[in-house]
């Protein structure tokens, strides 16, 4: 799993139990202020090669924000000037989520068509690689290694030790290629860069909007810096007071929402290509036969699909929800005739015949894991883990994404930089929060969860609905952001958005 999210429709899931203490945030609370940024004053804004129309550059900053005079790294930074400058409110600053999405790609070339006019006349955009991340010293690893990946399923203790010996090499490889950025890709670290961007834009407050792990960064920027914020909005939030079985079964139980709206969609739409039919049964003898070896993939009909294949690409669907799509490509897998069956194959590697580049970009585990201390210590542990996450998803299969991030950390120290706490915001204005009652990735519960953490200062807002995107849902959603970004004008507590009518 390489990204939990895509843009600002992407895809994450996490939460449990506070498994952190909170001196960790507080003596990086006390630091802060006191700390002086050894770094440049200004940024170089030259044309975007993407869009001459926007601006990039990069600001050089710290590695260690502990120790700021040693190595440093280059973080990459896009604008896009408010279209009226006359009527400039001031900057604001977006991410699109992941961990691993680029904001400088968004800045330039998403959020023209995102985000509404105006809010583009009245702001500047600034879109940033989180440290780690696309232009930002990326995080990379060897191809080759990464192609060795192990089942994140192990079925015994032998294959989770493997696990384990497998995520220990693999950090270590991409130390190796990545550098010193490598131990500091935690979002408390880019909280750090955040603030770096708003004092060399000149600014005193800024303006921010985050999405699914965007908002991680929003929550924390507001722990740290409360007093720096103009307004703030998040959707698709995350809970970052939560623990181990409570992240695996909270997101494989909105999977399995997800799921079931898709089935009662299908049930009342005459255009869905399985209307009519039981869906639940056809699907759950869907990944029967791809148990079996017994489906193909359309578009290479050499390769074996296997059922976590057919659960990760309807996840995936129900991002948006692309529902009909989902719908003709699980009645297109249904109909194949049935042939001789086959054991599915290991996932190919990333290359073809050698030619491909050393290294992959893979920053999502490098963040995933330094922001939470998931590490189930054996095999027994991570059964009873995965038991728990299948009982809460038995269509679904559990969590076809979240699974594997935490899989990801098996194995690794125990010492995380960003631990898990319980959100304390003390100096801040109101944050809105949005978040879908159907969100696949992002447990709605989590949105109320940071909301009764927070509730002196922040305003929550249900979109009644589904999908992970929640901004361009409706009217309702939109004016919801634009109206406080701009005026400031926050939604009365108790204020709900009506789904949309193709939810």
């Amino acid at each position: 799993m390489q990204l939990l999210v895509r843009a600002l429709t992407g895809v994450l899931a996490a939460g449990v139990l506070a498994g952190a203490s909170t001196p960790g945030v507080e003596s990086a609370g006390a630091s802060r202020r006191g700390t002086n940024m050894q770094a440049q004053e200004r940024i170089d804004w030259k044309p975007c090669p993407q869009d001459p129309s926007a601006e990039c550059g990069t600001l050089r900053l710290p590695v260690d924000w502990a120790r700021p005079s040693a190595e440093q790294f280059d973080l990459a930074v896009a604008r896009r000037k408010a279209a009226e400058p006359g009527r400039r409110v001031g900057v604001l600053l977006v991410n699109p989520g992941g961990p691993g999405e680029s904001g400088v790609n968004f800045a330039v070339g998403r959020a023209t068509s995102y985000i509404s006019a105006d809010i583009q006349e009245r702001f500047d955009i600034i879109g940033f690689d989180p440290r780690g991340v696309g232009g930002s010293s990326p995080v990379k690893c060897s191809t080759k290694l990464l192609a060795q990946r192990p089942s994140p399923y192990p079925r015994n203790q032998a294959e989770f030790d493997q696990l384990a010996e497998y995520n220990r090499t693999l950090r270590e490889d991409c130390r190796r290629h990545s550098g010193p950025v490598f131990d500091h890709a935690d979002t408390l670290s880019v909280v750090r860069d955040m603030d770096a961007i708003r004092r060399t834009l000149g600014e005193k407050k800024i303006n921010y909007f985050g999405h699914s792990y965007g908002t991680l960064m929003g929550e924390q920027y507001a722990e740290q810096y409360g007093d720096r914020i103009r307004p703030m909005a998040l959707t698709a939030n995350i809970d970052h007071s939560l623990g181990t079985r409570e992240f695996l079964v909270s997101s494989a139980a909105t999977a399995e929402d997800s799921f079931r709206q898709f089935v009662q969609w299908c049930d009342r739409t005459s255009s869905c290509a399985l209307h009519g039919r039981d869906v639940t049964a056809v699907w759950d003898n869907l990944l029967a036969r791809a148990d079996r070896g017994e489906i193909r993939d359309p578009k290479s009909p050499d390769q074996i699909l296997t059922a976590h294949a057919i659960a990760l690409a309807a996840f995936a669907e129900f991002y948006g929800p692309d529902r009909d799509e989902l719908a003709t490509h699980l009645a297109a897998l249904d109909a194949q005739t049935p042939r001789e069956p086959q054991e599915p194959q290991q996932p190919q590697a990333r290359t073809s015949q050698g030619t491909g580049p050393e290294t992959t970009a893979e920053p999502f585990h490098a963040v995933f894991c330094q922001d939470w201390r998931f590490r189930p210590k054996n095999y027994p542990e991570f059964a009873r883990l995965t038991e728990a996450e299948l009982r809460a998803a038995p269509h679904m299969r559990g969590t076809p994404r979240v699974h594997a991030a935490v899989a990801g950390c098996v194995g690794l120290p125990n010492d995380v930089n960003n631990p898990q706490h319980r959100l304390r915001i003390t100096d801040a204005p109101k944050i809105l929060m949005l978040h879908s009652l159907h969100d696949p990735a992002n447990n709605y519960a989590w949105a109320t969860n940071v909301h009764r953490q927070t509730r002196g200062t922040t305003v929550l807002v249900p979109y009644e609905g589904a999908g992970h995107s929640v901004y361009g849902r409706s009217d309702c959603t939109r004016d919801a952001v634009d109206d406080y970004l701009t005026e400031l004008k926050i939604p009365s507590a108790g204020s709900r958005c009506a789904p949309a009518a193709e939810d």
